[in-house]
């Protein structure tokens, strides 16, 4: 008896050792691995065992030995990330949209011992977790915001799933919208929609275009107002300044003639050179009589040269008289009184000399 047991102990332990060697251990008819005493399991897997019908434990990867006939391996759990497709499937949108939409989802098996007895196929479970899930997301939106708002579509649907499948122990990671399909009829007007708005950005733009160059010209005819009042003020300043200057210069040339012309006056034969000029002075102001005016004003005996060059000598002789020294303060009031009417006889003639 101890021989025979000896031999089958070393048959399962050369069986062991064979698959030790790289050989693939085999599976029973449920796609389940046998137990051969000595298993290896592979990387991120993890095999759920159960002894005589009851939880055991999960096989960590690497070499594990089990109890024939007592254990038994009763799933296989792949700790990869699985991905599955999602199948298109109506849904209706808050505006009463039917759109055909399907996606593609990724997760994992967090907790092998839930994902095994937590649920009976848990990607089943979880496809139809997805399809009714984005089912109802897609009805809280409008069309308009299902296309804008796709990531916050997905992330909903994530946070959906992993609510509802913790306790199988799944970890949906990620879900995404891969088409989304709409009736003809809402496609073209979708289109109508988008050629709309782009005229109307291009009329929005052209009206942009239009003003901004309104504006732009108003602000050059107001610059060019601006400019050209500067200038119209800077030259009236110039000139008035031309024309101060000027006054100023005639002022001085004229003070320094009569200047020139009192003191001509006063060397020898100065009433001669006077009376030269008084006659000459008449003539030219004879000859433009009647030139800018019908109203002419004209002496008594307008061909008299002699008489009015004699009355004009008269008029300087009494305007060149020595004035009355202060010392004589004492004169009475009557010499006064002839003295302020001479004055004004003789104004009166330089006004009629000058008339004439």
């Amino acid at each position: 008896m101890l021989a025979r047991a000896a031999r089958g102990t070393g048959a399962l332990l050369l069986r062991g050792f064979v698959q030790a060697s790289g050989r693939a251990p085999r599976r029973a008819s449920s796609g389940l691995p046998r137990n051969t005493v000595v298993l290896f399991v592979p990387q991120q897997e993890a095999w759920v065992v159960e002894r005589m019908g009851r939880f055991h434990r999960i096989l960590e990867p690497g070499l594990n030995i089990l109890i024939p006939v007592l254990d038994r391996i009763r799933y296989v759990q792949s700790l990869k990330e699985i991905v599955i497709n999602v199948p298109e499937q109506s849904a209706v949108t808050l505006d009463n949209v039917t759109l055909q939409i399907d996606g593609v989802l990724y997760l994992r098996i967090m907790d092998p011992y839930k994902a095994s007895y937590g649920v009976e196929d848990p990607e089943y479970a979880v496809t139809q977790l997805a399809q009714t899930t984005m089912r109802s997301e897609l009805g809280k939106l409008s069309l308009d915001k299902v296309f804008r708002e796709r990531e916050s579509l997905n992330a909903s649907i994530v946070d959906a799933i992993n609510q509802a499948a913790d306790c199988w122990g799944i970890r949906c990671l990620r879900y995404e919208i891969k088409d989304i399909h709409v009736p003809p009829r809402v496609k073209e007007s979708m289109q109508m929609q988008v050629e709309a708005e782009r005229r109307k950005r291009a009329t929005v733009l052209e009206s942009e275009g239009t003003r901004e160059s309104a504006i732009n010209v108003a602000e050059g005819k107001k610059q060019a107002q601006i400019l050209a009042s500067e200038a119209e003020k800077a030259e009236q300043i110039n000139q008035a300044a031309g024309e101060a200057s000027a006054v100023l210069a005639k002022a001085k040339a004229k003070a320094e003639a009569i200047r020139i012309m009192a003191a001509a006056l006063t060397q020898h034969n100065g009433d001669a050179a006077a009376s030269l000029t008084v006659a000459e002075q008449y003539v030219s102001a004879f000859s433009k009589l009647a030139k800018d005016s019908n109203t002419v004003l004209l002496p008594s005996n307008p061909g008299d040269v002699t008489s009015m060059v004699a009355q004009a000598m008269g008029v300087y002789g009494a305007l060149t008289k020595a004035p009355v020294p202060q010392a004589q303060s004492s004169l009475s009031s009557r010499s006064s009184r002839d003295v302020k009417g001479t004055n004004a006889n003789l104004e009166e003639e330089i006004d009629r000399v000058k008339l004439g």
